[in-house]
């Protein structure tokens, strides 16, 4: 399955938003350039292995969104871990048959992001 290369999270408050996603996956933030506010995203597979990076800036136009789905083992867990830091679930755990599961969430930024659990016995 082809996987993210990069991606923008565009946010209001930046720290607000670090602490969701690190506290949420354990996301690294590194700021490049001092004079920038943004920052790069380092991210890991559910084997440890690096994955996808991405970054985090501060939000340019009222309708600007980020929309990826990110790996979790489990969408029952995570479900629960976003709503206890202050998102939402926008669609509940759906079964793609024969796949596996996703669900449709908002972060504390208002982004719309999906979560992807694989499982082939999804019905």
């Amino acid at each position: 399955m082809p996987t993210i290369v990069h991606f923008d999270i565009p946010a209001d408050d930046l720290e607000r938003a670090q602490s969701f996603y690190s506290r949420l996956f354990g996301w690294k933030f590194e700021k490049p350039i001092e004079t920038m506010e943004y920052y790069l995203v380092e991210t890991e597979d559910l084997e440890g292995n690096p994955g996808p990076g991405g970054g985090l800036g501060k939000r340019e136009a009222a309708d600007q969104r980020m929309m990826n789905y990110i790996g979790v083992n489990s969408v029952d867990e995570y479900l629960e871990k976003i709503e206890k830091l202050g998102g939402k679930v926008l669609m509940t755990k759906t079964a793609v048959p024969g796949m596996g599961y996703l669900a449709i969430c908002m972060d504390t930024e208002n982004n719309p992001f999906g979560i992807w659990e694989d499982n082939e016995g999804a019905k």
